[in-house]
Protein backbone atom coordinates (compact mmCIF):
# COMPACT_ATOMS: atom_id res chain seq x y z
CA UNK A 1 0.00 0.00 0.00
CA UNK A 2 1.23 3.78 -0.49
CA UNK A 3 1.61 6.36 1.70
CA UNK A 4 -1.04 8.16 -0.09
CA UNK A 5 -2.94 4.75 0.78
CA UNK A 6 -2.75 4.34 4.07
CA UNK A 7 -3.27 8.35 4.92
CA UNK A 8 -6.56 7.86 3.08
CA UNK A 9 -7.24 4.59 5.32
CA UNK A 10 -6.38 5.98 8.11
CA UNK A 11 -8.31 9.59 7.60
CA UNK A 12 -11.33 6.98 6.58
CA UNK A 13 -10.80 5.00 10.24
CA UNK A 14 -10.45 8.54 12.09
CA UNK A 15 -13.66 9.95 10.59
CA UNK A 16 -15.68 6.39 10.94
CA UNK A 17 -14.63 6.42 14.74
CA UNK A 18 -16.16 9.94 15.10
CA UNK A 19 -19.24 8.98 13.33
CA UNK A 20 -20.20 5.64 14.71
CA UNK A 21 -18.43 6.57 18.27
CA UNK A 22 -20.12 9.85 18.65
CA UNK A 23 -23.91 8.13 17.54
CA UNK A 24 -23.36 5.27 19.91
CA UNK A 25 -22.11 7.67 23.17
CA UNK A 26 -25.40 9.83 22.39
CA UNK A 27 -27.66 6.97 22.17
CA UNK A 28 -25.89 4.77 24.72
CA UNK A 29 -24.57 7.35 27.25
CA UNK A 30 -26.10 10.62 26.96
CA UNK A 31 -29.88 9.91 26.33
CA UNK A 32 -29.82 7.35 29.36
CA UNK A 33 -27.93 10.23 31.54
CA UNK A 34 -30.21 12.99 30.90
CA UNK A 35 -32.81 11.68 32.61
CA UNK A 36 -30.40 12.24 35.50
CA UNK A 37 -30.44 15.62 34.96
CA UNK A 38 -34.50 16.14 33.98
CA UNK A 39 -37.62 14.24 34.25
CA UNK A 40 -39.27 16.35 31.90
CA UNK A 41 -39.26 14.60 28.54
CA UNK A 42 -39.63 18.39 26.88
CA UNK A 43 -36.27 19.62 28.55
CA UNK A 44 -34.19 16.14 27.40
CA UNK A 45 -35.62 16.39 24.03
CA UNK A 46 -34.17 20.46 23.70
CA UNK A 47 -30.88 19.43 25.68
CA UNK A 48 -30.98 16.12 22.62
CA UNK A 49 -31.43 18.28 20.33
CA UNK A 50 -28.80 20.95 21.35
CA UNK A 51 -26.07 18.15 21.96
CA UNK A 52 -27.34 16.52 18.09
CA UNK A 53 -26.34 20.19 16.75
CA UNK A 54 -23.18 20.52 17.93
CA UNK A 55 -22.24 16.80 17.27
CA UNK A 56 -23.60 17.63 13.80
CA UNK A 57 -20.66 20.19 13.79
CA UNK A 58 -18.41 17.64 13.77
CA UNK A 59 -20.07 14.59 12.43
CA UNK A 60 -21.30 16.01 9.10
CA UNK A 61 -17.78 17.12 7.72
CA UNK A 62 -16.52 13.74 9.13
CA UNK A 63 -19.24 11.96 7.04
CA UNK A 64 -18.64 13.84 4.17
CA UNK A 65 -14.88 13.11 4.58
CA UNK A 66 -15.40 9.41 5.26
CA UNK A 67 -17.61 8.84 1.91
CA UNK A 68 -15.01 10.83 -0.08
CA UNK A 69 -12.29 8.28 1.51
CA UNK A 70 -14.52 5.68 0.71
CA UNK A 71 -14.68 6.62 -2.75
CA UNK A 72 -10.85 6.96 -2.97
CA UNK A 73 -10.35 3.81 -1.20
CA UNK A 74 -12.95 1.99 -4.15
CA UNK A 75 -10.91 3.36 -7.00
CA UNK A 76 -9.83 0.62 -8.21
CA UNK A 77 -13.44 -0.33 -9.32
CA UNK A 78 -14.04 3.07 -11.12
CA UNK A 79 -12.22 1.74 -14.87
CA UNK A 80 -14.32 -1.23 -14.69
CA UNK A 81 -17.72 -0.77 -12.23
CA UNK A 82 -18.49 -4.57 -13.60
CA UNK A 83 -16.64 -5.94 -11.39
CA UNK A 84 -18.62 -4.86 -8.80
CA UNK A 85 -20.29 -8.26 -9.92
CA UNK A 86 -17.69 -10.01 -10.50
CA UNK A 87 -16.18 -11.17 -7.13
CA UNK A 88 -17.37 -11.60 -3.64
CA UNK A 89 -15.21 -8.38 -2.60
CA UNK A 90 -17.14 -6.19 -5.16
CA UNK A 91 -20.61 -7.75 -4.40
CA UNK A 92 -19.71 -7.02 -0.29
CA UNK A 93 -18.04 -3.06 -1.21
CA UNK A 94 -21.49 -2.42 -3.28
CA UNK A 95 -23.62 -3.55 -0.50
CA UNK A 96 -21.90 -1.04 1.76
CA UNK A 97 -22.48 1.75 -0.87
CA UNK A 98 -25.91 0.72 -0.50
CA UNK A 99 -26.16 0.90 3.64
CA UNK A 100 -24.41 4.45 2.92
CA UNK A 101 -26.56 5.70 1.37
CA UNK A 102 -29.65 4.27 3.62
CA UNK A 103 -27.56 6.20 6.81
CA UNK A 104 -27.44 9.30 4.42
CA UNK A 105 -31.22 8.98 3.90
CA UNK A 106 -32.00 8.37 7.09
CA UNK A 107 -29.62 10.51 8.58
CA UNK A 108 -31.57 13.60 6.25
CA UNK A 109 -34.84 12.73 7.84
CA UNK A 110 -33.36 12.94 11.65
CA UNK A 111 -31.79 16.11 11.14
CA UNK A 112 -34.56 17.56 9.34
CA UNK A 113 -36.99 16.25 11.89
CA UNK A 114 -34.58 18.20 14.60
CA UNK A 115 -34.79 21.29 12.80
CA UNK A 116 -34.56 25.23 14.43
CA UNK A 117 -38.24 25.18 13.98
CA UNK A 118 -38.84 22.18 16.61
CA UNK A 119 -35.75 23.75 18.73
CA UNK A 120 -37.64 26.76 18.88
CA UNK A 121 -41.25 25.44 19.11
CA UNK A 122 -39.75 23.35 22.31
CA UNK A 123 -38.40 25.65 23.98
CA UNK A 124 -41.16 28.49 23.58
CA UNK A 125 -43.72 25.58 24.79
CA UNK A 126 -45.34 25.63 21.69
CA UNK A 127 -45.69 21.90 21.22
CA UNK A 128 -48.42 19.95 22.93
CA UNK A 129 -47.21 16.34 24.91
CA UNK A 130 -48.56 14.59 21.40
CA UNK A 131 -46.39 16.63 19.35
CA UNK A 132 -43.29 16.18 21.41
CA UNK A 133 -44.04 12.30 21.75
CA UNK A 134 -43.87 12.15 17.71
CA UNK A 135 -40.64 14.41 17.73
CA UNK A 136 -39.09 12.28 20.41
CA UNK A 137 -40.31 8.89 18.63
CA UNK A 138 -38.96 9.88 15.00
CA UNK A 139 -35.39 10.99 16.73
CA UNK A 140 -34.75 7.75 18.30
CA UNK A 141 -36.07 5.11 15.60
CA UNK A 142 -34.01 7.18 12.87
CA UNK A 143 -31.09 7.82 15.31
CA UNK A 144 -31.41 3.95 16.13
CA UNK A 145 -31.62 3.51 12.55
CA UNK A 146 -28.69 5.54 11.76
CA UNK A 147 -26.38 3.41 14.34
CA UNK A 148 -27.41 -0.10 13.26
CA UNK A 149 -26.98 0.81 9.82
CA UNK A 150 -23.49 2.57 10.56
CA UNK A 151 -22.03 -0.61 12.53
CA UNK A 152 -23.54 -2.87 9.63
CA UNK A 153 -21.19 -0.22 7.16
CA UNK A 154 -18.24 -1.48 9.72
CA UNK A 155 -18.49 -5.10 10.00
CA UNK A 156 -19.17 -5.06 6.10
CA UNK A 157 -15.36 -2.72 5.88
CA UNK A 158 -14.22 -5.80 8.27
CA UNK A 159 -15.20 -8.19 5.80
CA UNK A 160 -13.33 -6.42 2.92
CA UNK A 161 -10.47 -5.47 4.65
CA UNK A 162 -9.94 -9.21 4.97
CA UNK A 163 -10.13 -9.72 1.47
CA UNK A 164 -13.98 -10.15 0.91
CA UNK A 165 -14.54 -13.24 3.06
Amino acid sequence: MSLEGALATWVHIICSSIWVGGSIFIGIVLAPALKNVTSNTEERLLLMIKFGRRFNNLAIPSFMILVGTGIYNARSFWVNPESLWQSQYGIILFIKIILVVAITIAYVFHVKTINKDTERKLSMRQMDKGQISTVRSRIMILGRITVILSISVLFLASLLDSGGY
